[in-house]
């Protein structure tokens, strides 16, 4: 039986309808005030709801610094923070609905200078992507739970959303990797709750950064940070970019539940808190994969039996201990699998992008993570973190070749190749940050992460009755890191951080150090100039460093377990203006330059700095650190934050990305795009006075096109495969990427809960992307394979 995912978006409207009961409400907003640095509570502030003209909701906090403010008008809200001594604060737009408590912890500056006062119209702290961490002043923006939401083609996911920023791009509609500036996507560090952890995506391969379905639940993320360059001492083992993603606490003052369903998962969640008198609470969201769901029901999608399979499961749970000190407990864990069975494919259809028509393979994923942190304010001028975590991978993969008769019927199956891949990370980290004064502040801290490695891939050829091994090794390595940053604040509007970076890997036993530094001038309330610099260091991926090969005499070696780290320097000039307190212009020079980068011994375009262009571990041994690669570009931003009812984002990115191989001749990288266009735009408006509201987002996208190597079509057809000119690597262009994606919302408040539904139409105008061409030794010909066609995304979210 097939069915119409549009006709799915009825019956699920219908059924959340069925359970509700219209009625106008307010809702609680609440939460915490604390010193930005020291995270010790503010006894005193004012925080004011400007719930409309001359409607004012305010409340001051208490010795905890709490503050309550009930009976707030549902819709779009502005905050207004305040408090002697201390930079004031606005947060335009806190969406604030009947199914759930808004719960905004918020920090606050204190002013250097307390004998004048100076009135800054809109500095950093008024920047509506100002980041959590202040220390990041370059490449540098927040993100939020709405964006991912809001955002068309987005669908929850925080890596699509940031494929919208400036000097991102996405442009590959079957995963989010997310590519940098240029970079691979392998060089970006995620981190969550102050843990480094592996891939959080499903059927996210070991040597790759992102996946088709993101393990990350949107409804337990909490406001987090994406840095592009040159980014604080924090942070390290990284050339690219970082995810610094941070889980918001449970609701402890009341229980709330959610139901959703989305073409990326049927979901349960809830959150509260353990006890009518207790501060403590949890938060806990469980999803199951859609397509399952309707596989199991008999209901096709048009995949066949290429159907993935996913569940994944996010929680956190909040413990008071003792005065200003907190215990964190969370996790997030998926598996995923998916059969992909050229046996079964449509052979009239070249353009099927569900694998090898010639191969039958079997990908099964599994990812978890686990910490425990213990945070406290140990005085009005120190606050300090540990955190201790356990993460695992595993990768099991297997394929067979296919042999077909003269009738085109598979006959007969031989195992092609076999991997399995299982990771293990014990971390333990340590963060402190002191209030020296009102000028200076120091952040410290390290990173100890032991891991384990158990690896085997091979492949088989039936036909020669041998097969060869290229990865076969149980090991364990250790990563140590330590930082130190000093912030001195000149005026409120001058500010420098120096820090330095340092980290020693027990595989190669090489220590690096990194000096990081940014300067930060706010001219006046309107402008503001920032210039950043930073060395940065990353160990090479496991798979490549395990890679053996036989010597003459027959004995198996590691040839690339040496290898040093690759090096990147970053260097980083922005210009902010704030047009007006709704309108941003941001534009940013950056100039990149990539040392000690792994290359073939002998003379060939291999480049490590093109990993993460497909998704199979590199089999390249005999690895030597000489290539050196160049990535720079102009990025603007222009933003209306959203207000009124309407927000738009225009980005654009000019670059050039060029590395040089082992034969020493400079190519684009498999990531030159050389240009990225984004145009975003979303309007509101409420209908009537009972609690509804329509939405309507708009995305165009266009990037140039990549550069591929071209496929060697007589040896192709000689050895029946496809095999590529090498020595033209990346020098034959694609066309440029379009897709426009559409999205349609609708919200209903009810009396103490949220109807939400949507319909995200993604690739509105159809448009053919390429996505891969390959030889087909059954049609001699080149075949191409085509990225996502127009397809309907319907979303439904009920909370209570």
């Amino acid at each position: 039986m097939k069915t119409n995912p549009l006709l799915l978006t009825g019956t699920l409207i219908m059924f959340f309808f069925a359970v509700t009961a219209a009625a106008q409400s307010t809702q609680t907003v609440r939460g915490r005030v604390l010193d930005e640095v020291s995270q010790t509570p503010l006894i005193g502030v004012n925080v004011v709801v400007m719930s409309g003209p001359g409607a004012v909701l305010g409340s001051t906090t208490d010795e905890s610094g709490e503050y309550r403010i009930e009976k707030v008008p549902v819709g779009r809200q502005t905050l207004k923070i305040s408090y002697i001594g201390y930079e004031d604060q606005t947060i335009p737009n806190v969406m604030v609905t009947a199914g759930k408590e808004v719960v905004m912890n918020i920090t606050l500056t204190e002013k250097v200078s307390q004998l004048s006062e100076v009135t800054v119209i809109a500095d950093t702290k008024e920047d509506k992507t100002a980041t959590n961490n202040d220390l990041a002043v370059v490449s540098a923006r927040s993100f939020n739970v709405d964006d991912t939401k809001r955002y068309a083609g987005a669908l929850g996911d925080p890596s699509r959303m940031a494929a919208n920023f400036a000097g991102v791009v996405g442009g590959n509609d079957s995963r989010n990797d997310i590519v940098v500036r240029g970079n691979s996507p392998t060089g970006m560090l995620w981190q969550m709750e102050g843990l480094n952890i592996p891939n959080p995506n499903h059927f996210g391969a070991l040597v790759a950064t992102g996946g088709p379905v993101s393990i990350l639940n949107n409804n337990n993320i909490d406001k987090s940070d994406f840095i592009t360059s040159a980014f604080p001492a924090q942070y390290g083992n990284a050339t690219a970019g970082v995810f610094d993603l941070k889980l918001r606490d449970g609701n402890n003052q009341k229980n709330e539940f959610l139901g959703q369903i989305g073409f990326n998962g049927f979901e349960l969640g809830a959150e509260g808190h353990f006890g009518k008198n207790s501060k403590a609470s949890y938060i806990i969201n469980y999803r199951y994969s859609t397509l399952a769901v309707f596989q199991t029901l008999g209901i096709e999608f048009g995949t066949g039996s290429n159907t993935p399979l996913y569940q994944d499961l996010n929680f956190k749970v909040s413990l008071p201990a003792g005065k200003n000190g907190k215990i964190s407990i969370f996790g997030l864990g998926g598996a995923s699998e998916i059969d992909l069975l050229g046996s079964e494919a449509d052979l009239d259809n070249d353009t099927d992008l569900y694998g090898s028509e010639n191969i039958d393979s079997y990908p099964r994923y599994q990812t978890g993570v686990a910490g425990i942190s213990y945070e406290k304010s140990v005085s009005e001028k120190t606050f300090l973190k540990l955190t201790a975590g356990i993460s695992a991978t595993s990768e099991n993969f297997y394929a067979d070749s296919l042999v077909r008769d003269e009738t085109n019927e598979v006959v007969a199956k031989y195992l092609t190749s076999e991997a399995d891949f299982t990771t293990r990370k014990y971390s333990l980290n340590f963060y402190t940050r002191t209030k020296l004064d009102t000028k200076n502040s120091l952040t410290s801290g390290f990173y100890i992460d032991a891991m384990s490695f158990d690896l085997f891939n091979r492949d088989a050829y039936a036909n020669l009755n041998r097969d060869t091994v290229r990865l076969d090794v149980d090991e364990n390595a250790t990563l140590y890191q330590f930082y130190t940053t000093w912030r001195h604040r000149f005026t409120n509007r001058f500010s420098l951080n120096t820090g330095i970076h340092g980290q020693y890997y027990s595989l190669n036993e090489q220590i690096v150090a990194e000096p990081r530094v940014s300067l930060q001038y706010v001219i006046n309330g309107s402008h503001a100039l920032s210039l950043g610099y930073g060395l940065h260091h990353q160990m090479q991926n496991i798979t490549t460093s395990f890679i053996q090969t036989k010597t003459q005499d027959g004995t198996m070696v590691l040839t690339n377990k040496g290898l040093d780290f690759t090096a990147s320097q970053h260097y980083v000039l922005t210009y902010d203006w704030n047009i007006s307190g709704n309108t941003r212009l941001k534009a940013e020079a950056y100039y990149q330059r990539l040392n000690d980068v792994p290359v073939e011994r002998k003379p060939t375009s291999f480049s490590a700095l093109n990993t993460g262009a497909s998704f199979a571990p590199l089999d390249q041994d005999s690895l030597v650190n000489s290539g050196t690669g160049t990535n720079y570009g102009l990025e603007l931003t222009l933003e209306r934050f959203y207000s009124r009812g309407f927000y738009y984002l225009l980005t654009t990115s000019l670059f050039d990305s060029r590395y040089e191989g082992s034969d020493g001749i400079e190519r684009n990288t498999a990531f030159n795009t050389r240009f990225v266009f984004n145009a975003l735009a979303g309007k509101e408006w409420k209908l009537g006075n009972n609690g509804r509201f329509f939405s309507l987002n708009l995305k165009l996208t266009t990037i140039g096109g990549k550069f591929l190597t071209p496929i060697d079509f007589a040896k192709s057809q000689e050895f029946g495969r496809t095999i590529y000119r090498n020595s033209d690597a990346y020098s034959e262009r694609q066309s440029s990427y379009f897709r426009t994606d559409l999205r349609l919302a609708y919200r209903k408040e009810y009396a103490k809960s949220t109807l939400e539904v949507s319909l995200d139409l993604q690739n509105l105008t159809n448009n053919k992307n390429i996505f891969s061409q390959s030889y087909n030794p059954r049609t001699n010909s080149i075949a191409t394979q085509y990225q996502q066609a127009f397809f309907p995304v319907p979303y439904v979210r009920f909370t209570f």
